[in-house]
């Protein structure tokens, strides 16, 4: 199962009997602790029980089941595949216009022996966390740092890796006068006109255009749990139904999972998750992601600028063509 198993502590709505059955096996635990109890056999029984229940309810979950634990607090982060993956990790911030945003995190390290660009949105880990990196929602500076670093991967030609983990942009009325719309166009174009490789992962949310701004990549991959859509549920349900109480109707017809969006060659390749989710075995799911990553960046390295820009353009032209038909 992996790391944190037994750190658990947050579980969502459709985990409660999961949740119970792991409130007993920590209460084994205690009376063993205090009374030398041999609760072996009992633990163990328990625990495969857990197991085949994480099992059945992970396999059959539903749209709106999958954006909860897209949403799971616990999730690793950017900041977490990066301190996993990235050797030598330098951090490059500000736009250069008007300050740093901390909704996005970027630099220049190392990646099974590239160098490489990293830009990716963070949401924090507790309250305080979230409230610094405005839960990954980031402002115009954060896309006008993210094209300046693309513009310095371009010069150099090195490959450009993005972590997408975001509710979508910040629609604050500050980040609105400073050129939101704008600042997440010339992201999205910087993307699209890059002459180095460009490979997104989805690690979480992928909402609206401030995902897109950093996911319009040459090879788009998407955690089995992710969720990636023009919209929230929640803003959907608002709009269609004037009701956000139908956010699990928006969900069922968005079409948001890595499932259904590798179907519609929206994205290129779907990571296995840990039973239970990322947030269960953080650093078994961001081992796996390495080993995904690498063969992926290899093949992209060994391809020239040209073809690489020409391919993704192509590619998003096609989603647009095929999306009509």
């Amino acid at each position: 199962m992996g790391d944190k198993m037994t750190g658990m502590n947050t579980f969502l709505d459709f985990e409660k009997p999961i949740a119970e059955l792991e409130g007993k096996i920590k209460e084994l635990h205690h009376l063993s602790d205090s009374d030398h109890l041999n609760i072996v056999d009992e633990v163990t029984r328990l625990q495969s029980k857990v197991e085949r229940l994480l099992k059945q309810t992970y396999a059959e979950l539903t749209p709106w089941q999958k954006t909860q634990v897209a949403r799971h607090p616990e999730r690793p982060h950017s900041s977490d595949y990066i301190n996993g993956l990235i050797e030598d990790f330098i951090p490059l911030a500000g736009d250069r216009c008007f300050g740093e945003d901390r909704a996005i995190i970027s630099g220049i390290g190392r990646f099974q022996g590239y160098s490489v660009i990293v830009i990716g949105h963070e949401k924090g880990a507790d309250t305080s966390d979230r409230v610094t990196h405005n839960f990954g929602m980031a402002r115009p500076e954060g896309y006008r740092k993210a094209v300046r670093l693309m513009s310095l991967a371009d010069r150099f030609g090195l490959p450009v890796i993005t972590f997408i983990d975001t509710p979508g942009a910040y629609p604050g009325v500050g980040a609105e006068e400073r050129g939101q719309a704008e600042a997440i166009a010339r992201s999205t174009e910087a993307c699209l006109n890059l002459r180095a490789p460009l490979i997104s992962v989805i690690i979480g949310e992928g909402g609206s255009g401030g995902a897109i701004a950093l996911a319009s990549a040459n090879h788009v991959i998407m955690l089995e749990n992710a969720i990636y859509s023009v919209i929230s549920p929640e803003g959907c349900a608002s709009i269609l139904w004037r009701n956000t109480d139908k956010a699990i109707d928006a969900a069922e017809s968005l079409r948001l999972t890595a499932q259904d969006l590798y179907k519609l060659q929206v994205i290129d390749e779907i990571v296995q998750e840990p039973v239970g989710g990322a947030h269960r075995a953080p650093t078994d799911m961001i081992k796996h992601l390495g080993e995904t990553l690498e063969p992926s960046l290899r093949t992209l390295v060994n391809t020239s600028g040209g073809e690489l820009r020409a391919h993704r353009r192509q590619k998003f032209l096609d989603i647009g063509a095929s999306s009509k038909s």
